[in-house]
């Protein structure tokens, strides 16, 4: 379990180079900046922002292989865990699915800010994305997790790794779901709060 600051630094490196790194480290500023216009993460939360936002996202990198595809992030808004993603490993295909005029024109102006070509965003609501097929499905604070699977069923595929990190109530809500379901997915905890769970599966939903 990470319990500190520094601890989050290394996790973080431990999954990017040192130019991944250096991009998250002039990312930051620019989160708290951006921060004090709109209001993308709880100003608390940026006392810890390795350990909040970039190691909380980062740790998806190790259930997922290198070569899996497009990473299709949904509800992204202020880059948690898909932009975070982008900056740290550029060379990863991503798409950030994002509905709020104000948070798309942030996720725009970080990818054209640090060049991120290998990044797109999808500038409205995921039932207007054309569909296409995912090898990684991520979401934090999306939706309830019947929802979410019924709106993004269309971009899985067989190999479609899902990791879905949903706080506290990850179980509970995965109890709620059909059989077929709670069997295709199962709980790791997070490296980042030992009362969050991350949901994980592989497969066609």
């Amino acid at each position: 379990m990470i319990e500190s600051e520094e601890a989050a630094r290394q996790f973080c490196a431990a999954r990017c180079d040192a130019e991944g790194m250096a991009r998250l480290d002039r990312f930051i500023p620019m989160l708290v900046e951006e921060n004090s216009r709109q209001n993308l993460v709880s100003r608390a939360s940026l006392d810890a922002v390795w350990t909040r936002h970039m190691a909380d996202s980062l740790q998806l990198l190790d259930h997922v292989p290198d070569n899996a595809g497009l990473w299709l992030d949904l509800g992204s808004g202020a880059g948690f865990p898909g932009l975070a993603i982008a900056l740290a490993r550029p060379d990863w295909p991503m798409m950030l699915v994002e509905s709020r005029k104000r948070r798309v024109e942030w996720l725009e102006r970080i990818c054209a800010e640090f060049g991120l070509e290998n990044c797109q965003v999808a500038g409205s609501r995921l039932e207007n994305v054309e569909t296409c097929p995912a090898g990684v499905i991520t979401a934090r604070a999306f939706a309830p997790l019947g929802k979410l699977l019924d709106l993004s069923s269309r971009f899985s595929t067989p190999s479609t790794a899902w990791l879905l990190p949903k706080g506290r109530s990850g179980a509970i809500e995965l109890s709620e779901q059909p059989a077929a379901i709670r069997s295709m997915f199962h709980v790791e905890q997070s490296a980042t709060d030992p009362g969050a769970a991350i949901l994980v599966a592989k497969g066609q939903v």
